[in-house]
C-alpha cells in the first residue's frame, strides 16, 4: 500500500512523494485523507529548522497533525466501522520517514484507538479540532482559571476566547497588534496592547509565541495573577525577578492536549456551544503544498489553510 505525503527533506525544502505505507494491523483503521491542517506554530518550527530538538526530531519527516478523512479499512480489532468520517491527529506508518508528526498524506495507517469520529457536517472544519482542544487543554489543569487576557488573535486565541465564554466564562479581553488580524472577535473585544490601560489582570493566556513578551505580561497581571504560556516558544524564556517578586507572579505552562481534552472539546462542538466557523481562511490543494505553506506562515490574513487530498492519486 502507498500513500501521496508532505516530505520536509530538509528546512524550508517540501516534496509531494510517495511513500510505501506500514503494513494496518488488526488494531489499525487505514483513512483516506481529504483535508489537512497547516498548523503555523509547530509546523512553521519545522519547516523553517528552527523546532528545538527533543526525541524523534530529524529529517526527512511528514509533518502535520489536522487531518480529517474517510476509514475505508478497519482491522477486525478495531471498534470502528469502515466508513465513518474521522480526525487523525497523525501517524506513524512511512517507515524510514519519520512522522513527525505524520498526518499530511493522502492515506494513513493510524491505530484505531488515535482516531476520532466526527459529524459529517463539519467538513473540513474538522481539521480544527486538535488546536481547540489545545485551547481547552490550557484551562482544563486543576486549580487553574479561564482567560481574562488572550495575547493573539490568530487562530488558538480566537479559540480560547469561545471556548472560555462556551464553558460559562466573562468574555475576554484579547490583545493583538497586527490590524489585519483584528476583526472576526465573536462577543469579545480585541485591542492593541497599547490602548489597553488595565494592570490588573488575574490571567493572562499568552498564544503568541514570542519570548520577549514575558516581562511586559508580568507588569499587566495584578499581585498573585498568573500568566498561561500556551503557545510554542523556540527561544529561551527569561524575565526580570524583582516585578516578578512583587506581584508573587505565577506562571504554568500549558502542554498538548490530552484525549480526554479531545472528547470535551468535541462535546462543545456537537452541542453548539463551540463554533468554528470563521476561522479557515484558505484552501489550496494538495499538490501545492510547497507555495502553500509559505502562504500559511507569511501570510498576516491567513488564519488557517486547508490543504485539499481529493486530487491525489
Amino acid at each position: 500500500m502507498e500513500t501521496i505525503a508532505i516530505v520536509l527533506k530538509e528546512p524550508e525544502h517540501v516534496e509531494i512523494t510517495r511513500l510505501a505505507l506500514t503494513d494496518p494491523t488488526a488494531e489499525d483503521v487505514v483513512v483516506d485523507v481529504e483535508w489537512s491542517g497547516v498548523s503555523t506554530g509547530t509546523e512553521r518550527l519545522l519547516w523553517s529548522g528552527r523546532m528545538p530538538q527533543f526525541p524523534g526530531m530529524g529529517y526527512p519527516l511528514v509533518p502535520g497533525y489536522e487531518s480529517v478523512g474517510r476509514i475505508v479499512e478497519a482491522g477486525s480489532a478495531s471498534a470502528i466501522r469502515a466508513g465513518e468520517r474521522v480526525f487523525v491527529p497523525g501517524a506513524k506508518c512511512f517507515g524510514e520517514i519519520r512522522g513527525l508528526f505524520g498526518a499530511s498524506a493522502s492515506r494513513l495507517v493510524v491505530p484505531a484507538k488515535r482516531v476520532v469520529p466526527l459529524d459529517s457536517q463539519l467538513g473540513d472544519r474538522g481539521i480544527l479540532l486538535a488546536l481547540a482542544a489545545t485551547a481547552y487543554h490550557a484551562m482544563a489543569a486543576p486549580g487553574s482559571s479561564p482567560p481574562q487576557c488572550i495575547v493573539g488573535h490568530g487562530v488558538l486565541g480566537r479559540l480560547l476566547a469561545r471556548i472560555a465564554m462556551a464553558i460559562g466564562a466573562a468574555p475576554p479581553v484579547v490583545w493583538e497588534k497586527n490590524p489585519v488580524r483584528a476583526g472576526g472577535a465573536t462577543g469579545y473585544q480585541v485591542l492593541d496592547p497599547e490602548a489597553d490601560p488595565r494592570r490588573d489582570y488575574k490571567t493572562i493566556y499568552d498564544v503568541s509565541g514570542d519570548a520577549s513578551l514575558l516581562n511586559a505580561l508580568i507588569g499587566r497581571i495584578a499581585p498573585g495573577g498568573e500568566i498561561v504560556l500556551a503557545g510554542f516558544y523556540s527561544e529561551p524564556l527569561s524575565f526580570a525577578f524583582p516585578p516578578a517578586f512583587m506581584r508573587e507572579a505565577r506562571l504554568r505552562v500549558a502542554a498538548e492536549w490530552q484525549q480526554p481534552d479531545l472528547v470535551s472539546t468535541k462535546t462543545l462542538i456537537e452541542s453548539g456551544r463551540l463554533s468554528l466557523d470563521g476561522l479557515i481562511t484558505h484552501r489550496h490543494d494538495a499538490k501545492s503544498a510547497s507555495a502553500a505553506y509559505r502562504i500559511a506562515f507569511d501570510d498576516p490574513a491567513c488564519l488557517k489553510l486547508v490543504l485539499n487530498w481529493s486530487h491525489s492519486s
